[in-house]
């Protein structure tokens, strides 16, 4: 097993490595606007997963994704030269949902601001069920108290020996 930390290391610079070919070297025409959003490695260095996004439609998404499994030899050399790694690991690359992810917590969060805004609009209208103040008042609490000290008595209920009668 390798240390976490040289790993992570690895995967960043496999990201930056990347990135820059991309961005230079890779003249590919079906390469679209692609951006490298992650990179992670296994345990034991071996093989290495690139995430990326593509902004456009579902063709060019395809397209990049061609294009990206036919430079993968070329991208994976480079990263043999500039790791300097004993082995250089397996590149695979997985469109990133980030962009869908987002969308759709945002269609999320819009239904229920609109849910909320109807709650809202209801309560504004809405009269409580029964009687209008269900609170006590203070003058009603102590004439409660009064009453209820008669009926009981000021007997506290038990003996002198005990609860239970019993001596101990």
């Amino acid at each position: 097993m390798v240390d976490a930390a040289r790993a992570r290391k690895l995967a960043d610079r496999i990201q930056q490595i990347v990135a820059e070919m991309l961005e230079r070297r890779i003249k590919d025409p079906r390469l679209g606007f692609v951006t490298v959003t992650d990179t992670r490695i296994t345990n034991d260095l071996r093989d290495a997963t690139v995430y990326y996004t593509v902004y456009g439609s579902e063709k060019e998404r395809a397209e990049s994704a061609a294009a990206l499994e036919s430079a993968k030899g070329v991208i994976r050399s480079e990263v043999g030269k500039q790791t300097g790694v004993r082995h250089t690991p397996s590149i695979t690359f997985v469109l990133d949902a980030l962009m869908e992810n987002a969308e759709h917590i945002n269609e999320l969060l819009a239904k229920a601001r609109e849910r909320d805004a109807e709650v809202a609009a209801a309560a504004r209208d809405a009269k409580p069920a029964g009687d209008a103040n269900p609170y006590r008042t203070d003058d009603e609490d102590d004439e409660d108290d009064e009453a209820s000290a008669e009926d009981t008595g000021t007997s506290g209920g038990g003996s002198a020996d005990g609860p239970a009668g019993r001596r101990s």
